[in-house]
This record gives structure tokens, C-alpha cells and sequence, in this order.
């Protein structure tokens, strides 16, 4: 069973958890790692149809975690403002648990790969670059799924406080 969020009037409804999602380039990977050791990795991600995608060396102690344990989770932060007479911070932020699998089938692959590229080089032909460029090193590189089972987002206090008033706001 999957953690509940604890604040409910702190939850972002899904269109927010997609904006998180859109407009941040990198999140950070849990897996299980070696000797029940927590194996935590920043990653730059694709997020498309329930599923986050990225790339990897061939092997690696990421490719290592990947095959002990199938599941995995992936944390967005999109805001942390602190503040210190508070003795906190004002945060937003995005939690994905899912199952991870390398993707095998080449198409799938390529066409994640192309998903990637065009997300961190937009208004690149990247079916041309990854033929072309990546050509020797496409073979050796592995591309990743984390298809998502649960997704929240949460944020501080103040900023559901901010959203509220800005919301009744548009209202008046």
C-alpha cells in the first residue's frame, strides 16, 4: 500500500501536478540499492501517458537497483523558498511512485529517446540526430520507464493560503 497524503487541504488537484511535471526539467529517483541502502539519483525526465522516461548507461548501479527491485519512486521540486523567521519553507513539490522497466523493443525506444530529445532540444529534428549523431551510441544506451501507480503533489501552507485568496479573488 502506497502512502496517503496526510494534508489534504495542502493537495494539488491533477492539473497542477501536471504543471509541476511540465515546467521542471529534473527530478530525483528512488530505488532500492545495494545492502538495503535507499539509492536516490537527479535525473532529467519525459512524462508522457501515465509515465516518466529517461536515459542510462548500459550499466551502472542505477541498471543494478533497476533489476533487485521494480519499484520506484520519482520526487519533483518545483518550489523551495525559505524562510527563515518562519524556520521553514514555502514548497511545491510532486511525488511519483510507480513500477520502472528498461524499455526493450526498439521503436519504444526510439521513440522515448526522441520524446527526450525533443524535450531538452526542441525544434530539432531528433529521428535525423538519432540517427545520425547517435548512431554508435544508441546500441549502448539503455532507456528507462517509470510507469506511474500513484501521483500527488503537495504544497506549503502559504502557497495554498496564496491560491485560495487568488482564487476568490477571480471570484469577487
Amino acid at each position: 500500500m502506497l502512502p496517503s497524503l496526510r494534508r489534504k487541504n495542502q493537495k494539488l488537484s491533477d492539473e497542477e501536478v501536471q504543471a509541476v511535471i511540465a515546467r521542471n526539467t529534473h527530478g530525483v529517483l528512488a530505488l532500492a540499492g545495494d545492502d538495503g541502502y535507499p539509492y536516490a539519483l537527479p535525473i532529467s525526465y519525459a512524462y508522457a501517458d501515465g509515465a516518466f522516461y529517461f536515459h542510462s548507461a548500459p550499466a551502472g548501479h542505477k541498471i543494478d537497483a533497476i533489476a533487485r527491485c521494480g519499484k520506484a519512486s520519482l520526487a519533483i521540486v518545483d518550489a523551495d523558498e525559505v524562510d527563515g523567521p518562519g524556520y521553514t519553507t514555502h514548497f511545491r513539490s510532486v511525488i511519483a511512485f510507480g513500477r520502472i522497466r528498461l524499455i526493450t523493443d526498439a521503436r519504444e525506444k526510439m521513440e522515448t529517446a526522441m520524446m527526450l530529445g525533443a524535450r531538452y532540444n526542441p525544434g530539432v529534428d531528433q529521428e535525423k540526430v538519432l540517427t545520425e549523431q547517435m548512431a554508435a551510441s544508441f546500441a549502448h544506451m539503455h532507456m528507462i520507464a517509470l510507469d506511474v501507480d500513484e501521483m500527488t503533489g503537495k504544497e506549503s501552507k502559504h502557497f495554498a493560503t496564496q491560491r485560495r485568496i487568488e482564487k476568490s479573488e477571480e471570484r469577487a
